[in-house]
């Protein structure tokens, strides 16, 4: 019996173990009180583990008091907890760290290419709004007027003019524009402040459920930050009389009540012999607050400005031969003004260890007028070609999700519901001739456009030992209204259409080092109600796009990590720009196929390196052989850079790679590639930091945006063009240019 009692004891202990065992609740947050997803949460005593939710809450199973926890995530310290009280919720506060890639781990609840973009943007981080996009493994983007217009935009074999097959939203607001006075989809990011992101959540393809209208070649969701820490003000200077000055300040930092505001003035003459005039002015303010059930609450509310003007699209004649030069104009009088304002609540809670719920609701006023000149005097000799778009928007949405999940304590499955609605009114949508900005010769279009859209989705994962089954689909329900301003009664045009789009996905989670996927859906681009009502007996009102990708993701050495994925998209419908009214217009059907390839190496621990090559097969299913190729789409693009990051000191230097691309439907015209370097560095010491970017660090010469534009040209002797011409017509990209900065923290 003397023997026995040490095993009795033994099982007594571990019985009482396991009476006492319960369920473990907390959340994960930052050093700036910010919620941190996708935190590993490991029991040391078990093989139980969780991670946390998008609001930082995790619910780990089996954990008794005096055991521990350890809580990991790339780019923060890791904790090791031990536990001395489960009555209450728990809080991690990580610190954050130099990145380490050999803490990267492939795992069937995490999404790699999300850490991975965390790498990204914390190794380069972004100080200019009009290149966040390219944080995008494989995106491009050109300017072609005057910084104040939107970005044209290249992904996947795309030229996506401005956003046609990409879907973009910030904290949850749509970008894109549906019925742009300028292009259908229309996508100016010009409102975000850069130092205000905090992450980046993408994907290539029609794979999301909750991802609608434009997500056809991808989608991108910029995440501003919660909370900051500490206040900073930053002053740059640089090249063609550049100045920028930033303000980010701290009001509140709480564990449960956070503000801040962020103010942006940017100012630039750029490159051209005819100033730019730009100027721009970025107001923001972000109120934070958990409540004591758990419910997280944050309003937003932004304002934003911007006047330019433009030297406009060249022809190639004109610089060859001598009339001007590659930064010279043929009509400087190019230009516009925007504007937008924005409100939008976000709110989300877990009410239970398995139901989680978010809500969000947003509303925008945006303005928009713009002056361009595509085509010279090719269809009025005396006056020009000058046109203006313009329109007065308002636009209302709100999206309601619940989760049902066991993932945030381990478990194997998770559906998500989503329903949601966006109303767009555009006002005196318009497309006019003008003289000098001042002059209406004739208005070609106007009139109110009501467009709404009304969704539903649902998503299912389901984690089968290494194998992610995720099933969803998606219903989308369109209601289309137009008044023509133009015709004397008042009798506006209506109609609905409605699209559904399925998905379904499979990952499989090899190791923690392999990681392969197939990923299939169909996703969709609206067209303009405009063009929708002119042909009612139009199928594609609604085109939709049929996608597939299988890749993989593999940790070939500790702190070598490799993306690949071979990829396949059809539309049943594209949209070509249309260079002699300035407008895009749908076409046929188009196929695309290719591959992306990622690297990311850390050679040692201050040395990075990181390299995204794409090579793209696009075409025009419907046209003959040799003449069905898709005018400017993109076939090979590389970006590389390498990092430094030790002592304070950064600096990164970055290059990029387009290959020369068709600018027409038979090659005969080419849109020339190019290779730019950029440069820059950053010192931090105590309260201040110091640093420089320089762009095109070789002063290359090269076309940022191009396109085959017939036109008709007034000669140096003030003579015209006997004939049009149809060629090259392009805006040049900026030469070297350096800009400094110095930042005070406090």
């Amino acid at each position: 019996m003397i023997k026995r009692l040490p095993i009795l004891a033994l099982a007594y202990l571990c019985l009482i173990s396991t009476v006492s065992a319960q369920d473990l609740r907390g959340r994960v947050l930052d050093e700036n009180n910010a919620p941190v997803p996708g935190a590993y949460i490991i029991h040391q005593d078990s093989e139980h583990h969780a991670h946390t939710n998008p609001s930082g809450y995790f619910v780990l199973p089996g954990v008794a008091v005096g055991q521990t926890i350890q809580v990991t995530h790339v780019g923060f310290e890791s904790q090791t907890i031990e536990i001395t009280d489960l009555s209450r919720e728990i809080t991690v506060r990580l610190k954050e760290t130099s990145i380490q890639l050999d803490e990267v781990v492939f795992s069937q609840d995490i999404n790699p290419v999300q850490t991975l973009s965390r790498v990204d943007l914390k190794l380069n981080p972004v100080n200019n709004s009009q290149v966040i996009l390219r944080k995008v493994p494989g995106l491009f983007i050109g300017q072609h007027a005057g910084g104040g217009k939107a970005e044209q935009i290249f992904l996947r074999g795309f030229d996506i003019d401005h956003g046609t097959d990409i879907n973009i939203t910030v904290d949850g607001m749509p970008v894109n524009m549906v019925s742009h006075a300028h292009g259908q989809g229309y996508s100016d990011l010009h409102f975000v402040i850069p130092e205000t992101i905090e992450r980046i959540d993408f994907d290539k393809g029609p794979y999301n459920a909750d991802k609608g209208n434009f997500a056809t070649a991808g989608y991108v969701n910029f995440q501003t930050k919660r909370a900051i820490d500490k206040s900073s003000v930053t002053v740059e200077g640089g090249s063609f009389n550049t100045t920028r000055t930033v303000g980010l300040f701290n009001l509140i930092n709480e564990t449960k009540n956070h503000a801040y505001v962020a103010a942006e003035y940017l100012s630039s003459d750029g490159p051209f012999e005819s100033s730019q005039n730009f100027n721009r002015i970025n107001l923001m303010g972000k109120y934070g607050l958990t409540l004591d059930d758990g419910s997280d609450i944050s309003l937003i509310a932004s304002y934003f400005t911007s006047q330019w003007d433009a030297s406009g699209q060249i022809p190639v004649r004109a610089v060859q031969s001598g009339q001007i030069t590659n930064f010279g104009a043929l009509d400087d009088t190019e230009g516009g003004t925007t504007s937008r304002m924005n409100l939008a609540l976000n709110h989300s809670k877990m009410i239970n260890d398995k139901l989680y719920i978010r809500n969000n609701v947003f509303y925008n006023t945006y303005d928009f007028e713009l002056f361009s000149n595509f085509t010279f005097f090719l269809e009025d000799s005396v006056n020009g070609d000058q046109i203006r778009q313009r329109e007065d928007r308002k636009l209302f949405g709100a999206e309601s999700a619940v989760t049902y999940s066991d993932y945030f304590s381990g478990g194997d499955y998770a559906l998500t519901v989503g329903v949601g609605l966006r109303s767009d009114f555009s006002n005196d949508n318009e497309l006019a001739g003008t003289k000098n900005r001042d002059s209406v010769r004739f208005v070609t279009q106007r009139g109110d456009i009501t467009e709404g859209n009304y969704y539903a989705y649902a998503n299912f994962d389901l984690n089968l030992n290494r194998l992610r089954i995720n099933p969803g689909v998606r219903v989308d329900y369109f209601r289309y209204l137009y008044q023509d301003e133009l015709t004397p009664e008042y009798d506006p045009n209506s109609l609905t259409a409605a699209v559904v789009s399925p998905k379904l996905n499979f990952i499989y989670t090899a190791s923690d080092q392999v990681q392969v996927f197939l990923k299939t859906g169909i996703g969709f681009h609206s067209n303009d109600t405009r063009l929708v009502l002119e042909r009612p007996n139009n199928e594609q009102i609604l085109p939709q796009a049929f996608g597939a990708d299988i890749g993989g993701n593999f940790k070939l050495a500790p702190r070598l990590l490799f993306n690949a994925a071979l990829w396949y998209l059809r539309l049943e419908q594209e949209f070509v720009y249309v260079g002699d009214a300035g407008i895009v217009e749908p076409s046929g059907r188009t196929a695309r196929r290719g591959v992306d390839v990622g690297i990311r190496w850390q050679a040692i621990d201050w040395l990075y390196f990181d390299s995204d090559f794409t090579y793209s097969y696009a075409r025009s299913i419907d046209d003959p052989e040799g003449e069905n190729l898709i005018p400017l789409a993109p076939r090979i693009t590389t970006t590389a850079g390498l990092s430094v990051e030790k002592n304070g000191f950064a600096a990164a230097l970055r290059a990029r790679y387009l290959q020369d691309r068709p600018a027409n439907e038979d090659n005969s015209v080419v849109a020339e590639g190019y290779t730019i370097l950029d440069l820059n560095a950053n010192y931090k010491f105590n309260a201040f930091t110091v640093g420089f970017l320089i762009e095109n660090l070789l002063d290359s010469d090269w076309k940022e945006t191009q396109f085959d534009t017939e036109s008709r040209i007034r000669l140096a002797d003030g003579s015209l063009e006997a004939e049009p011409v149809s060629e090259i017509h392009f805006t040049p990209g900026t030469p070297f240019n350096f800009r400094g900065f110095v930042r005070f923290t406090f």
